[in-house]
């Protein structure tokens, strides 16, 4: 076997039953296992989880290529980032300024800074810069405790850019042991020159064809179709029809909706089958009620609120409604933020959602929105062996502690392999 994990003083295993996603306070579900170990097999994925002395029984003639003692530590599923944007080149460090001054999104955006000044700047750069780039931000996110990043392009706003961003990604997904899914997100912005209709039939006409070629050719994996569906940007018909065009070929639709103004985007995906819908800061009370029914989830994005000091989305009624709620990071020039733990504690204190909701919503729900949920987002076996492993004896510490997360994660492992070791966490005591 590949990895023994042994005598955690709390194994946290966010699902026991095969639950594809977790609704309202998990309580009932997140299982939480006391002295308990885990094996991981050869294969990459989960043997065995129980009490560390039946487990000692079990696999007392077995041999590991590797044995961490997890005593005084907790064990939890890795996380999952359900929305980033990791590849560009262009920082908005400037921007930041002028947001603290007073300046809105939209303002800043119309004056051709925003996405317009980060595609400038993506445009020119070549795809090794890119890729270099996005593997230490995949790093940054691996070391905060991710495992399964949802990555989008959308910095190119034309097909020559887009594709060189898809291929970035796909470079990342075969040579790093991270977990991505990848999203072509090349209606991100109405590109300066067109209207919002020529875009539309530009991608539609052209950028979905050359990916599907692509795609069959086994060239770039793409999981997953996004649109910015807003005022301004793309409307809701634009956005039906690019995002019925990317169901076509096969895409999961995974779209930006209802973040400034109100559009009625959630109503639109729950009707066009919408695996899940992200920011949803204005969504109405019919839009939460049919994205329950359509079991489409709500990717929520506490960073983005809070830099942009926008009303926080309603997580406490959406939950009560039955919604499947995730979280994601949107790390990008504008939220600069690598981390899910920070993201978790934000959403307890901003959204109001409880500890078990949060970490739930980072793993297992998050995976749901990635459509990845039977093989990633909780420890059963079967599932794929990634996890981290904390320094401290209660796992919601992870949650409770604001940033620092750099002497509390002590492991982080993806298919059984450890992929960071954490040296400082030997050197201080659990806290």
């Amino acid at each position: 076997h590949r990895l023994l994990l042994e005598n955690a003083e709390q194994l946290v295993l966010v699902c026991g039953r095969r639950e594809p996603y977790l609704r309202r306070d998990g309580a009932a579900g997140l299982g939480v296992l006391r002295a308990a170990s885990l094996v991981v097999g050869l294969d990459g994925c989960i043997k065995a989880v129980g009490r560390a002395d039946v487990i000692r029984n079990q696999f007392s003639e077995a041999t590991f290529e590797r044995i961490i003692d997890c005593s005084g530590k907790c064990v939890l599923p890795g996380l999952v980032d359900a929305h980033t944007h990791p590849v560009w080149a262009g920082d908005r460090v400037h921007e930041f300024a002028m947001k603290l001054a007073g300046a809105s999104y939209m303002e800043i955006h119309q004056a051709g800074g925003g996405i317009h000044f980060t595609v400038e700047h993506t445009r020119k750069a070549t795809e090794d810069e890119l890729f270099t780039a996005f593997q230490q931000r995949l790093g940054r996110m691996l070391r905060a405790g991710s495992t399964l990043v949802e990555c989008k392009s959308g910095y190119g706003l034309n097909l020559e850019t887009e594709l060189k961003m898809l291929r970035v990604i796909e470079r990342a997904r075969r040579s790093m042991d991270i977990g991505i899914s990848s999203t072509y997100c090349g209606a991100h912005a109405v590109p300066k020159g067109k209207t919002a209709t020529e875009a539309t039939d530009d991608i539609i006409n052209n950028h979905l064809p050359k990916l599907k070629e692509l795609k069959l050719s086994g060239e770039i994996n793409v999981n997953n179709i996004d649109v910015f569906c807003e005022k301004g940007v793309f409307d809701v018909e634009s956005t039906r029809r690019i995002l019925e065009a990317g169901k076509d070929i096969g895409l999961q639709i995974n779209f930006h909706g209802d973040e400034l103004h109100p559009m009625r985007s959630a109503e639109l995906g729950a009707e066009l089958g919408a695996r899940a819908i992200s920011h949803l800061e204005e969504v109405s009370d019919e839009g939460i009620v049919a994205m329950a029914r359509a079991k489409c989830a709500a990717v929520l994005l506490p960073t983005t609120a809070y830099m942009l000091r926008l009303k926080q989305p309603q997580a406490r009624k959406m939950l009560e409604e039955g919604v499947i709620v995730a979280l994601g990071s949107d790390f990008n020039p504008n939220a600069y933020c690598f981390s899910m733990p920070m993201v978790m504690h934000l959403a307890c204190v901003n959204m109001k959602m409880s500890m078990n909701e949060a970490l739930a919503a980072a793993t297992i729900n998050a995976a749901y929105a990635l459509g990845k949920s039977d093989t990633h987002g909780s420890l059963e076996v079967g599932k794929q062996g990634d996890l981290i492993i904390i320094n401290s004896s209660r796992w919601e510490h992870l949650i409770y502690q604001f940033g620092g997360h750099e002497a509390l994660i002590n492991y982080v492992i993806v298919k059984g392999k450890v992929i960071h070791e954490n040296e400082r966490c030997e050197t201080m005591n659990s806290y």
